[in-house]
């Protein structure tokens, strides 16, 4: 579940085990997955159909955790206010992937959206913001989600979660045409990207420092390295490269600079930025909102020039 860990860091893993017997009340009603969560164990249920009442609900939890021995998490694809209401009262842990999370035993509560209310801005999947900026890039024409999932070599399940949460957002709209699904929009490149801003995040997770020497595989160069490629700006001292993993420099790596000569700067993305890539450097997009709390005017500047050369760029490819 990559909500939770873009939005907590929590790292989720999927255990293959099936469940302990249970009554086929249960079964007929939720799909299991055992599952951890930083390492400690729960259930997740995916209800087949809408949620029963409240007490019915917490009388099946009770019935699945006395069996496993775990806490156990219900894991709909929306909630109602009053859904919602229920199992915030009754201290039964769910997750809305893009919009809630209550996970009690992990003293965790995020509440992005309710289902006839508004509490904030939604937080974007990685994904869905892979797909947007890939759709803007293409001109927003129409697109199918089949092509989509190849071109962003993500799974069908993962571009049907995104392009659902983007028309959620209000942002494209989709249609069903024989077994094919098309996204489209009436919007303009720029104007989607307006339209889209609020929702979209920095895809830089945080910065670290790794000797250069280290680096052996060819990364594509971002922050003030890319702008620079993409502007007038002048090249930084430091060099800065972007990857979805860091894992491999742990044992060399720094969160300060100490030698502008011997290190580089290693940024790690919420998503893997060779999915966008052009020449050598991160997309153009992606950078502008790795860059949009700069408060320096020369930044500014190179990165009004760069958008603009992105719009022309899409233009001339509509033309």
């Amino acid at each position: 579940m990559e909500y939770l860990h873009y939005v907590l860091g929590i790292c989720v893993a999927y255990i293959d085990d099936p469940p302990k017997s249970m009554p086929n009340y249960i079964h007929a009603r939720y799909r299991f997955q055992k599952v951890t969560l930083d390492g400690k164990a729960a259930v997740f249920l995916y209800p087949k159909t809408e949620l029963d009442a409240a007490s019915a609900v917490k009388k099946h939890v009770d019935r699945v955790q006395r069996t496993e021995g775990v806490p156990v998490v219900i894991v709909p694809t929306q909630l109602t206010y009053r859904e919602k209401e229920y199992l915030l009262r009754d201290h039964i842990p769910f997750i809305v992937e893009g919009r809630q999370i209550y996970l009690p035993f992990l003293a965790v509560y995020l509440q992005e959206r309710g289902d006839g209310e508004r509490q904030g801005t939604e937080v974007m999947l990685p994904s869905a913001q892979l797909l947007l900026l890939s759709y803007i890039y293409q001109g927003c024409g129409e697109l199918l989600t089949s092509e989509a999932s190849c071109q962003l070599s993500l799974t069908p399940t993962s571009i049907s979660r995104a392009s659902r949460q983007l028309e959620d957002m209000g942002l494209i709209r989709t249609e069903k045409r024989g077994v094919q699904k098309v996204i489209f929009s009436e919007k303009t490149p720029e104007n989607l990207f307006r339209d889209a801003k609020k929702f979209l995040c920095n895809p830089v997770k945080r910065k670290i420092y790794v000797p250069k020497v280290k680096i052996k595989q060819k990364l594509p160069i971002s922050g003030y390295s890319a702008l620079a490629e993409y502007s007038m700006l002048n090249p930084p001292v430091v060099e800065s490269f972007a990857t979805d993993s860091v894992a491999m420099w742990d044992s060399v790596a720094s969160k300060k600079l100490y030698d502008s000569d011997d290190q580089c700067a290693v940024e790690l993305w919420r998503y893997d930025p060779n999915r966008l890539a052009e020449g050598g450097a991160v997309d153009r997009l992606s950078l502008a909102l790795a860059l949009r709390d700069e408060r320096d005017e020369r930044i500014e500047e190179a990165i009004e020039e760069m958008l603009a050369g992105v719009w022309k760029d899409i233009h001339g490819k509509r033309d």
